[in-house]
């Protein structure tokens, strides 16, 4: 392709100008892209029958070929489709070269990409549901168990484990629906869309979507070629997953800690040190925690390359690939190990609830106890956070206070006061969304439907 030009490239330049070295990855999807495409010409009669089988066979074997490892591609033919494409001329001569008629690498290239985030999304959607079997595994396991919950990592109110996991529940099945969004706009076939202004040959595009199992063709062929939108959709809900895993990741690394103590995380994903032989490692949450960050600069890499690239095609565009594919290593890497991790750690039911039973977390229930009396919830506020001062000054929790104490602060206080108890104060909380034992099954029974994919 350098016959206009006068001189080799540079050495240096080719180097730094090659895709091959990771653009590799594509050969499947570039492969099934040329097939239909070659079929598609010999449908029109652009190319013979005979012609587009013959392509269609030895593309077949340049696949098997660089499974093997029996081809590798070469730099100097600086990416993956022009490394295939020669390979095809080598072994079948001038047909080979039909190929390329009615399309452009700008076309090929967009609709690879296409073909590989599709493939991409379908994995890690199942890689979501896989961590959601697991969190409903435990959650289910360990229905009864009660512990703390948090506010500025500050105990608040008792709940039960069950509804804490099934928040992280919640988050990933925003994910499942953000790439089942993302696939939209990725399911639209860009092929035939040529360099950038249609082609002038009687292709079928329509034949082409049916082919390679697209809902929709590009309705304009220069958004067609220059639209990375896809990719950085599938970016931006990547980096939502990650952070959502990255704060499950946290309070795996906290619960596991001594000072918690609510679980214990396997061995096969935990590590020792090097110089403390007592130590057990969170070490593979705490690096999803770290890939986290890897991941949102996947993100602002790709959008950064994109921002302000003129109509249509940019060389700039080259740099959609090494991102996209770590992001997309990183991801279901880490959505797999966290499946196994979540479906093998143990907890301690005992230490969650005495850390919930600590302290003074029923003091809310203690202001709604009083609104009952026919306080108003502000006043009931106020009355509760003085007994509290109070409690902490005498060195006593709110169940070792006497009758006799409460009514220094508020005459509706009766015996009944001592019926606030974790397990009431969990049980009562029987709205929809909350975390009373009901609501819980209820919510268990809701996220296995959504698994079978039902409407939950």
């Amino acid at each position: 392709m350098r016959e206009r030009l006068k001189k080799d490239m540079d050495k240096l330049a080719r180097e730094y100008t090659a895709s091959v070295g990771f653009d590799v990855l594509l050969y499947n999807q570039d492969i099934d892209g040329s097939i239909a495409h070659a079929r598609m010409l010999a449908k029109q009669k652009i190319i013979s029958k005979k012609e587009a089988d013959s392509i269609a066979r030895t593309l077949e074997s340049i696949r098997e070929e660089i499974e093997s490892g029996d081809f590798v591609p070469s730099e100097e033919l600086e990416d993956i489709h022009m490394n295939i494409e020669a390979r095809l001329i080598e072994k079948v001569g001038d047909v080979g070269r039909k190929l390329h008629t009615a399309r452009s690498r700008n076309d090929q290239v967009a609709l690879d990409m296409r073909l590989f985030v599709k493939e991409a999304i379908s994995h890690t959607v199942d890689r979501l549901v896989e961590l959601q079997q697991a969190l409903v595994k435990v959650a289910e396991s360990n229905k009864d168990v009660v512990v703390p919950g948090y506010t500025h990592l500050q105990r608040a109110q008792p709940v039960l484990l069950a509804h804490h996991l099934l928040a992280y529940f919640e988050m990933l099945q925003r994910d499942v629906e953000r790439f089942g969004d993302c696939w939209i706009r990725t399911d639209v076939l860009p092929l035939g869309s040529g360099a950038l202004a249609g082609v002038p040959y009687p292709i079928d595009r329509e034949f082409l979507a049916q082919e390679l199992n697209f809902s929709e063709i590009s309705q304009n062929s220069m958004d067609a070629v220059s639209d990375r939108d896809f990719v950085i959709e599938y970016q931006a809900a990547a980096s939502i997953t990650m952070m959502h895993l990255s704060r499950l990741a946290e309070e795996l690394v906290l619960w596991s800690s001594a000072e918690f103590g609510f679980i214990e995380l396997d061995d096969a994903y935990a590590t020792g040190s090097s110089i403390m032989p007592q130590k057990k490692n969170p070490d593979v949450a705490e690096l999803a925690r770290g890939k986290t960050g890897r991941v949102y600069g996947n993100l602002m890499a790709i959008l950064t390359t994109m921002k302000a690239l003129p109509l249509t095609y940019n060389r700039d565009m080259q740099e959609d690939k090494e991102v996209l594919f770590d992001t997309v290593n990183t991801l279901l890497s880490t959505l797999e190990v966290f499946a196994g991790m979540v479906a093998s750690l143990k907890v301690n039911g005992e230490a969650a609830r005495s850390a919930a039973e600590g302290g003074y977390i029923l003091a809310t229930d203690l202001a709604d106890y009083l609104v009952k009396k026919g306080i108003t919830f502000r006043e009931a506020h106020g009355i509760v956070g003085r007994l509290v001062k109070y409690a902490l000054g005498k060195g006593k929790t709110l169940a070792e206070l006497k009758l006799s104490e409460y009514k220094k602060f508020s005459p509706q206080f009766g015996e009944d006061v001592y019926s606030i108890t974790v397990d009431a104060s969990i049980a009562s909380r029987d709205a929809v969304g909350g975390t009373a034992m009901k609501q819980v099954a209820r919510q268990l029974a809701r996220a296995k439907k959504l698994i079978r994919g039902e409407n939950g």
